[in-house]
Formats: C-alpha cells, structure tokens, sequence
C-alpha cells in the first residue's frame, strides 16, 4: 500500500473518499467495541477508529499494536466531529510493517517526562515527538529564509573547506586530524577562506557550513560542532554589514512566525518582528552593567549572566553591541584609526544571547601582520592567506550566525543540544 495523503491532508470535507496513511503507532485505545489507533507522521496525528459493528473482525484484531508501530492503513474518511480535527479513517486494511521487538525506552507522546540524555541516546526515538518535531520545522524553515534571503540580496553560495593546515581565528582549541603525512585541522570556522573569496573577486558570497572548537565547554548554550551562517561582502565596512544581517534577521523572523504558527504555538514561542535592532557600544554596555552593581573592568568579556541582565536593563529582545576592545576579538577584526584599543567587531544578542558575530575585517597587510604578532601568531604560518592582502585586497566584511543558538531561542528551548539533530559536545560522540 502507497501512501496517498499526510495526517494533516485528511479533511472533513473528503469524506467517504478511500485514501493511505502511513506512520506510528501515537496512541491506542480500546474501548470494547470500539478501537481508536492515533496515527502520527511528520504533519501531525490522525485518528484511526474502529467498531464492532462495521469494521472487519481481523481488522478489529490487528488494531491491537504496540505503541510505536510502524504501519500503513488503507480505509474511508469519516467526518465525525468528536474526532480529532473533526474527522476519522474506518480502517479496511492495517499492514505491521516491522513488528516492534524491544521496550520503546521512553513515552513519545510526552505524558511522562524523561531526561534530555535519555533521550538523546535514543535521538531516533525522539525525532519522533511532536515538540521535536516542531523543533526541527523552524530550524529548517530558518535556514531556507536566510538562503533566501541572501540570494535576493545578490550574494553567491560557496562551500568552503572542513580541513585546514592552521587555526583560522588563532588560539589552539582545534581537533588534529591525520592527513596522510601531515598533521591538520577541522575548521573552526570559514573566516579565512570567505575573505580569500571576496579577495578573488567574488564579493558578495554566503555559505551554510560546519565549524569545529574544540572548547572544553559543558555549558546549555556550546556544542563542539555547529553549522554556521556565514556571509562576507567586499567594499563595505561593518556598518554595511550589520545592516545585512538586520535585514537577514527581520526576514528570518518574519518566514518563521508566518510559515511555522503551529509548531511555535506548540514550543510556547512567541516571534516579534523589529522594526530596527538598535547599537549600543561595548563601551555603553559596560557603563550600564555596572551602574547596576556588575564589575566589569573594560576589556573583560561577558558571561552569561551579564548577556541576559543586559537586555533587562536596555529592554531590548534584539541589540547589537558594536566597538569591542581589539584584544578580546579575532586578529582580523580592523582597529579604530584613532583609537586601536578599539576595533570594528559587534555581536548581535537575542532574547539574552549572543546569536551571531561580525567585523570589518584588516584588509591592509602592515595591519594584519601587526595584528597577528599581537596574539603571538607567526604570519609564516598564515603565508597564502597574508600573501593575498599583498595583491589587491579590498576593504570587506561579514558575519556568522550560529544556526543551533538561533533555534534555541526561536523554539523557546533551555539546551542547545535539542536544536541539532545529533549534537556533538564534550561527552556526547555517538549516536
């Protein structure tokens, strides 16, 4: 039997048409003479509802499954309006598919709670709630407005490399990887290879990619491998660039809230769209958090603790904080002319978090060699790279937003481990 609808295409109105449905086993009930299967797919539930009266004697029999049950069921449409969504199947025919053999390890349905580690150890399992589900329905709807979005505003998609022979932000948490004869690296992040991609000419290019930090975090807001929204643009500085990733954000928020009601309802979610995201500077937040009792001296960064105390002082859901202290951020961020101490780099906060990171970038190679000694990097070690600022590099920019962070606070979610499909973190290599 080929399926013919989804859950979700049965309607009131289609009643008495012969239709094929396929999925779990949600719920079963048994009420004597009357048998009730939900059946759940990826659109949602669906009853199946069976009587002694009209329904095959085997059909009745075979009504009896376990929860979880993979099953195909051909049968007619009945408006009903007790029924769920005011209407039903009468089965004529229920295929087992692959009958269950073990103890489904937690309730699906979510009427008893069960720890976030069981259930990810069983992550196929709990792929199958609907709040997971749902999840996953605004993480993918996320990730198509910002692709969209990017190509309307004329950017190229590029893939850039997972391998790499050096850190691509300096520092040392990367993860080794035997490379034939030579010792190499998982990407902590595109930085490098999207700027060569400006430099060569491209100009405006974006890319969907997994970066790898090798951090030792065992935090509700880090994992060790994400993917990330990138986007790098030539002549512009990070004023050009904040201003893309505000019009990348609004329409984000806006595809999400206007394609996805039910599953935000579901995740008690709520989306406002900005009319603008506001800047304030490092400088300004500092000053804040401390007039509140924070002591923070100029050039720490935040923890978590002070992000989410910030937007209740500012009361702001969506801010950026802009002109951070040049030695906290990557060497390619571009100090003020002015005022070194100070460079182009910003973060965009949401809902209390950091989401997302930019800067307008060392485009000028005295700069960037100066900048790389500062951290202690040997330019060497970075020779095609620095090699490209020596033949025509424009002034550019970027940013990358971090795709699980971003679905957590758009699903409403506590742990950003339930925003990736199978997370990898510090503990957590398998499934």
């Amino acid at each position: 039997m080929l399926r013919t609808h989804y859950a979700n295409e049965i309607k009131p109105e289609m009643d008495g048409k012969e239709v094929v449905v396929a999925g779990w086993v949600h719920e079963v009930r048994d009420l004597g003479k009357i048998k009730f299967i939900i059946l759940r797919d990826r659109s949602g539930l669906v009853q199946i509802t069976g009587k002694s009266e009209t329904t095959d004697e085997k059909i009745l029999k075979k009504m009896n499954l376990v929860k979880e049950s993979v099953v195909t069921v051909k049968g007619i449409i009945k408006r009903e309006r007790q029924a769920r969504n005011g209407v039903e199947i009468n089965p004529v025919e229920i295929k087992d598919l692959n009958p269950v053999s073990v103890k489904i390890p937690f309730e699906v349905t979510g009427k008893v709670p069960a720890d976030i580690d069981v259930r990810l150890d069983h992550r196929h399992i709990d792929l199958r709630r609907i709040e997971t589900q749902a999840i996953f329905e605004v993480r993918s709807e996320m990730l198509r407005a910002f692709r969209e979005k990017m190509i309307d505003m004329g950017f190229q998609e590029i893939n850039p490399p997972c391998i790499v022979s050096a850190a691509t932000e300096g520092g040392t948490d990367l993860f080794p990887v035997e490379y034939f004869e030579n010792r190499v690296f998982l990407a902590q992040s595109p930085q490098i290879y999207k700027q060569l991609a400006v430099i060569g000419g491209m100009d405006k290019v974006f890319m969907v990619t997994p970066v790898f930090r090798a951090e030792k975090h065992n935090t509700t807001t880090h994992l060790n491998e994400i993917i990330s929204l990138d986007m790098e643009m030539g002549f512009a500085d990070h004023n050009d660039a904040m201003n893309v990733l505000e019009d990348v954000m609004k329409h984000i928020f806006s595809c999400v809230k206007d394609k996805c009601p039910d599953s935000l309802k579901l995740l008690k979610s709520e989306i406002t769209v900005p009319k603008k995201i506001k800047r304030f500077t490092y400088t300004e937040i500092v000053e804040l958090l401390n007039k509140e009792g924070e002591r923070i001296p100029w050039g720490a960064d935040f923890n978590k603790e002070q992000e989410k105390k910030m937007a209740e002082l500012l009361g702001e859901e969506i801010f950026f904080i802009t002109e951070w202290p040049t030695k906290i951020r990557a060497f390619y961020s571009m100090p003020k002319e002015d005022k070194e101490e100070i460079c182009y780099a910003y973060d965009l906060m949401y809902k209390g978090l950091e989401i997302a990171s930019g800067a307008y970038r060392v485009h000028l190679l005295e700069t960037l060699i100066k900048q790389l000694k500062s951290r202690d990097l040997n330019p060497d070690d970075f020779s095609f790279y620095v090699d490209a600022f020596k033949m025509g590099a424009p002034p550019h920019a970027g940013f990358a937003i971090g795709a699980e962070r971003l679905t957590m606070q758009l699903c409403n979610k506590e742990n950003i481990r339930e925003c990736a499909l199978f997370p990898r973190d510090r503990n957590r290599v398998m499934p």
